[in-house]
C-alpha cells in the first residue's frame, strides 16, 4: 500500500468526497458574494460567452465543462432573462450562434468585483504561496483527469 494510502476508511481521507465539500462551500459563497441572479453554471456559460461571442451551443457548453443538453437549458433561460441571444446558423439549422447582450455584459462587469471576493474568501485559510500551489495542483488535477469527466472540457484557447 503506497505511504501516501491508509485503508481508506474515514470518508475524511477521500479526495472525491473533500471535492464534494469543496464545491458545497463554493457555492455557498457564491451566493453570498454574486446574488442570485446566475447559478454557477449559467455564470461560466455567460462569462465564456463573452470570451468566445459567435460561438454555437455545444461548442460553448464543450468550453465551459458542461454536456449539452444542460448547456441548451442553461443557453435558452439565459435567453429568457435577456442575457444573450439565439440565432440559428443558417448553415446547420439545428444550432444556435450565441450573442451577449449589452445587459449580459452590464451584468458580468458589475459581477467583477463579487467574483473578487467569492475567490478571496474561498482561498482565505490558505496563505499566499499556499493558493498559488493549491491552484496549481487542482488545474493540473482538472486537466490530468478531463477525459474521465462525462463532459470533457473542450480547449479554453481562442
Amino acid at each position: 500500500m503506497p505511504e501516501t494510502e491508509s485503508k481508506l476508511t474515514d470518508l475524511y481521507e477521500h479526495p472525491g468526497h473533500l471535492l464534494r465539500r469543496a464545491q458545497q462551500i463554493s457555492v455557498s459563497i457564491f451566493y453570498d458574494e454574486m446574488g442570485d441572479e446566475l447559478t454557477p453554471v449559467q455564470y461560466a456559460m455567460l462569462r465564456n460567452l463573452e470570451r468566445h461571442p459567435g460561438i454555437d451551443q455545444v461548442s460553448l457548453s464543450a468550453v465551459s465543462g458542461i454536456d449539452t443538453s444542460t448547456g441548451a437549458t442553461v443557453c435558452a433561460r439565459l435567453a429568457e432573462k435577456g442575457l444573450l441571444t439565439r440565432t440559428v446558423i443558417p448553415t446547420n439549422r439545428r444550432q444556435r450562434a450565441l450573442t451577449i447582450t449589452a445587459a449580459g455584459e452590464q451584468l458580468l462587469a458589475d459581477l467583477i468585483p463579487a467574483s473578487q471576493r467569492l475567490r478571496r474568501r474561498l482561498l482565505a485559510p490558505l496563505t499566499g504561496p499556499e493558493q498559488l500551489q493549491f491552484m496549481e495542483l487542482l488545474t493540473k488535477l482538472v486537466q490530468e483527469n478531463n477525459e474521465q469527466s462525462r463532459a470533457p472540457l473542450a480547449s479554453r484557447e481562442g
